[in-house]
């Protein structure tokens, strides 16, 4: 009995004097030398050093390990200045996302919100892959980035999937309630209660939250309100709907202005939520990113074949024509196609050069890398799914 309380946890063992001791603590800029800055216990990273040592193996692993620490015994998130140094391009790609909001609100159908009044806010669902669908030269600019892809691969090593939500607090839209996020913090605390300590310690690591700004977003337009270091609490998952916990949030969280191209990112066990909008007449847009493990599932299903196939002549042009370098083609085609052979179809699609069949990233990869004429690629792709049917 004694050793299934160290493997059992439920809602009454949570401890508000536990979490608080975990939380009031102080991030110390001399623990993360990479780091520019610490605002709020929030620490602060320079799009330009990111991009420089994206480009150097050994600074490249460095800063990995070093955003590694920050979230999981750190304060677990991280704010990236400067993430999308053409905001051109994040411009075009507001466009494209007001287009589809207009196009929805023309519908009948209403997108909702997880942790917010139906209606408050606007979310388009699935928004990588109606991006790239409608405009696959815009989608391999912005996924071509650098600090996407280098924290995306820090947190869950490669081959992760990327889904993405365009979430839009309008004129007086109220805050979100604070929570955690995928997979755990979607499931109620009598079914938690079900899983194992260990999967509660596990869950995080599986998937990874970020928000691009897509528009200036001083506090007045209500951008996240975070609280740094409550990753760290285990029995989290189980704690946030309490109203002791969501007083304590309210009077200790923090929340970040933001400039439009900022990023940020954090261990989705951080306690979290959508600030209020107090503005007249500000729309605060944001692109929810939600990088997935190879080893878990994303919350999305994607057409990732479709999309693969859109995408791919746009990057052989752009390729051969100097627009985008070969690691830009790579951070694109990680975002766009699967990066996990399974599940598959084993009579079909045995593991021929290896332990795993070949991947769609991969074949994509190497059919850019042979440089194959879209018909050949699309015919490969074709039979790759077919193969992978049951």
């Amino acid at each position: 009995m004694e050793h299934a309380q160290h493997i059992w946890i439920d809602e009454a063992d949570c401890r508000l004097e536990d979490f608080r001791r975990l939380v009031e603590r102080h991030a110390r800029l001399a623990d993360y030398p990479m780091a520019s800055a610490v605002h709020s216990n929030v620490l602060a990273y320079q799009g330009g050093d990111i991009r420089r040592a994206a480009a150097d193996l050994e600074w490249r692993k460095a800063l990995m390990a070093e955003w590694v620490r920050a979230l999981t015994e750190g304060p677990g998130i991280l704010l990236f200045r400067d993430a999308f140094p053409d905001l051109a391009v994040v411009d075009a790609a507001t466009e494209r996302f007001f287009a589809m909001i207009e196009e929805q609100r023309a519908g009948a159908g209403n997108a909702g919100d997880h942790f917010a009044k139906p209606g408050a806010n606007d979310r388009i669902w699935n928004a990588l892959e109606k991006l790239c669908l409608r405009d696959p030269r815009l989608f391999a600019r912005y996924y071509g980035n650098a600090a996407v892809a280098l924290v995306s691969e820090a947190w869950l090593g490669p081959g992760y999937q990327v889904t993405s939500q365009i979430n839009v607090v309008n004129p007086g839209g109220e805050a979100q309630q604070p929570h955690r996020d995928y997979h755990m913090g979607f499931q109620t605390a009598q079914t938690l209660a079900r899983f194992p300590a260990h999967a509660h310690r596990l869950s995080p690591t599986l998937t990874l939250q970020g928000a691009v700004a897509h528009c200036e977003m001083p506090v007045e337009t209500g951008p996240t309100l975070y609280l740094p270091y409550s990753q760290s609490y285990e029995l989290g998952y189980l704690a946030w709907r309490r109203p002791d916990f969501i007083e304590y949030f309210s009077r200790h969280r923090i929340q970040l202005p933001l400039h439009k191209g900022d990023a940020v990112f954090f261990n989705p066990a951080l306690f979290h939520a959508a600030g209020n909008n107090r503005t007249s007449d500000v729309r605060r847009i944001a692109n929810l990113l939600q990088v997935s493990s190879a080893y878990g599932r994303a919350m999305e299903s994607v057409d990732r074949t479709r999309m693969s196939a859109a995408l791919y002549p746009v990057l052989l042009a752009m390729r051969a024509a100097g627009d985008l370098d070969t690691d830009e083609c790579a951070n694109a085609v990680a975002a766009c196609a699967e990066g996990y052979s399974f599940p598959t179809n084993l009579d079909r699609d045995p593991p021929l050069y290896g332990l795993a069949p070949e991947t769609q990233a991969q074949l994509m990869l190497k059919a850019l890398s042979e440089q194959w004429s879209a018909g050949q690629f699309n015919e490969a792709l074709e039979k790759q799914a077919w193969r992978r049917l049951a």
